[in-house]
């Protein structure tokens, strides 16, 4: 009776997940105060979540200059802690970014403590037990210019942080900078100058896959602002030579990257229709080459500043657009590595200004925080969808396993889809990976925190050719590979 209990649990759960999508849940306040709180502005992730955590920091004026705060949730964004100052000192301290791998979370920023106007330098915090304690802050840069904009991403103990700096010129010379600590953010590396021309190279945003880094920025090194792209291979040690992303006469700014697998998925907004609107790239060859534009937006107001995340082959956009009248937060998703778009999802609905959306996934929840002045004054405001993550892998049972295991697909062979389960006995970050018989990663079906459970995850193998793949489980010390075959 159990079996067949268990196998009813595995079919409905199977059937109903387009059922389950865009269950977009209620507006929730993280700020209560009488001064203004702002999101980053310069697409930093200010939001990020590992298992069921959830964690988002901002900056706010309420101590009488604007210093940077967190908060966290530790059930999946259903309920919010207090808020945590992190900064305390004379200078104004703005647009943090934060990381996070496992319990480790890691937030930076730029402040003004150490000189005049104009002298900010790039600082940064963490915490190793979640977010309960926080240790000193560390200043990154030390120049007599600015130091601006960071952005960080972490892939177990190496963080990496870009931000853009002036350094090197006059008025405008901005370039993208970048620094790596290979212990968790107990020591940093040397500043590396990714940029060296004689444009503004500026707002760059970065993410990781193992050891290969993405890093997009925008410069005017073309006489009009364009999307540049620049990776390491060998996790920040050396870097190759720049690919400009886009080319058409109109201003192209603020991109924001994420990646899974060797799949890099690059998202901005862009002029060349006359208005602002969201436009989005991707490769599939871990930054190689990349595909055509693809044009997100179609609306005659301006549609701004993109945030996007992936996990798996669900890729999420967020941004903000007027053409309702008034700045509210919308929402996209392509469900097969974006190939396909789904239609805007309006987040927001009030007659107030709501803008500068952070995207964050983990498991089956999609996370968006944003700053909103439905208040009289800007607030912090967080909104969730628990199914929005469910396409492609479902936990299909409650039961906790007693053992990591990787079962055999099924049906095996098959054509063109089948289905791989797989246990975890406790929270672990997992990847779940195809390749062809020659070793070559031909696609990433999970890579991300996942609590303790038996999954299942789908495959469509229908861009493929017939033949041999191998599928392999890594979560935590566990490595698992298995054969499957494809016959059309």
């Amino acid at each position: 009776m159990k079996k067949i209990i268990f196998l009813f649990v595995i079919a409905h759960c199977t059937l109903n997940i387009d059922n389950c999508l865009c269950q977009w849940q209620p507006d929730v306040r993280l700020t209560n105060d009488p001064a203004v709180s702002y999101t980053s502005s310069n697409n930093a992730w200010c939001i990020a979540s590992s298992g069921n955590d959830v964690h988002v920091v901002w900056y706010d004026g309420r101590d009488g200059n604007a210093e940077i705060y967190y908060k966290r949730s530790l059930d999946e964004g259903i309920s919010w802690g207090v808020d945590t100052r992190l900064t305390n000192n004379s200078g104004y301290s703005m647009y943090p970014s934060v990381a996070v791998s496992g319990s480790v979370v890691h937030v930076v920023w730029y402040d003004n403590r150490d000189g005049p106007f104009g002298n900010d330098e790039i600082y940064y915090k963490r915490s190793t037990d979640g977010g309960v304690s926080w240790g000193a802050d560390t200043r990154l840069t030390n120049n007599t210019a600015e130091s601006r904009n960071p952005s960080a991403s972490v892939s177990g103990q190496v963080v990496h942080v870009v931000w853009d700096d002036k350094r090197d010129g006059p008025f405008g010379n901005y370039e993208i900078y970048y620094k790596r600590s290979t212990d968790g953010g107990v020591s940093w590396g040397a500043d590396t100058r990714l940029t060296n021309n004689t444009a503004e190279s500026a707002n760059p945003s970065v993410s990781v896959s193992g050891q290969v880094v993405h890093v997009v920025w925008y410069d005017n090194r073309d006489l009009n602002y364009e999307i540049y792209y620049k990776r390491s291979t060998d996790a920040g040690l050396s870097w190759q030579a720049d690919i400009r992303l886009t080319t058409n006469s109109a201003q192209s700014q603020l991109p924001s990257v994420a990646v899974s697998g060797s799949v890099v998925h690059v998202v901005w907004f862009d002029l060349r229709d006359g208005n602002s609107e969201i436009y989005y790239k991707r490769s599939t060859d871990g930054g190689v080459s990349f595909g055509a534009d693809t044009r997100l937006t179609n609306n005659s107001a301006s549609s701004s500043i993109p945030s996007g995340a992936v996990s798996g082959s669900v890729v999420h956009v967020v941004w903000y657009d007027n053409r309702d009248g008034n700045d509210e937060i919308y929402y996209k998703r392509s469900t097969d590595g974006g190939v396909s778009w789904g239609a805007d999802t309006r987040l927001t609905n009030n007659s107030a200004q709501s803008q500068l959306p952070s995207v964050a996934v983990s498991g089956s929840v999609v996370h968006v925080v944003w700053r909103d002045n439905r208040d009289l004054n800007y607030e912090i405001y967080y909104k969730r969808d628990p199914t929005g993550n469910v396409v492609g892998i479902i936990n299909i049972n409650s039961e906790l396993p007693n053992q990591f295991s990787l079962l055999q697909n099924y049906p095996n062979p098959f054509n063109p889809t089948t289905k791989i389960r797989f246990a975890l006995p406790k929270s672990s970050f997992a990847t779940l990976v195809i390749y062809d018989v020659l070793g070559r990663e031909m696609e990433t079906l999970v890579n991300e925190q996942l609590n303790a459970g038996i999954y299942e995850a789908d495959w469509s193998a229908d861009k493929f050719a017939s033949g041999v793949y191998y599928y392999k489980l890594v979560a935590g010390d566990y490595t698992e590979t298995r054969k499957m075959i494809l016959i059309k």
